[in-house]
């Protein structure tokens, strides 16, 4: 458990879905040692990402389960409707309208949101005010023209 505040990082969406998205970012986690769970905002969200996590790569795929699969405490990344974080991880990312009821026993929060749903952007901006005054350190992604991430704020 960490004992310090999470780093919360916001990546708009615009120019790639969230399954093309999500991958490399978990890759990515999972190269740094951390473990991670996905929250989804719906169980149809849930499914898709399921499925997505084993096929985005021809030539790979990220370890991954849900609560049905069971041995939910061994998964490297686990997928979820609700808060539980049963695997411990470092890392907890949510999407499509999911929110953090805390911000505390995370090294990082990342949140994965539409650029193109109003609604999305407004839970967004909400929830960077509750990350603020949790006392987080908070960063704005964007990706540019080429394909990078660019920090915007």
């Amino acid at each position: 458990m960490v004992n310090e505040a999470a780093e919360v990082l916001f990546y708009h969406l615009e120019r790639q879905p969230l399954e093309k998205v999500l991958p490399s970012l978990l890759e990515k986690t999972i190269e740094r040692g951390w473990r991670a769970v996905v929250q989804t905002g719906s169980q149809e969200r849930l499914e898709a990402l399921d499925l997505a996590l084993w096929t985005y790569r021809d030539e790979s795929f990220l370890a991954h389960g849900t609560r049905k699969d069971g041995i939910s405490e061994h998964q490297p990344i686990y997928l979820t409707t609700g808060s539980e974080t049963p695997n411990d991880a470092g890392v907890r990312f949510l999407v499509d309208g999911a929110e953090a009821e805390t911000f505390a026993g995370f090294v990082r929060v990342v949140y994965l949101f539409d650029g193109n749903d109003p609604q999305a952007v407004a839970t967004a901006r909400s929830q960077w005010t509750a990350a603020k005054q949790a006392g987080c350190q908070v960063t704005y992604w964007q990706q540019s023209p080429s394909g990078r991430w660019e920090k915007k704020a």
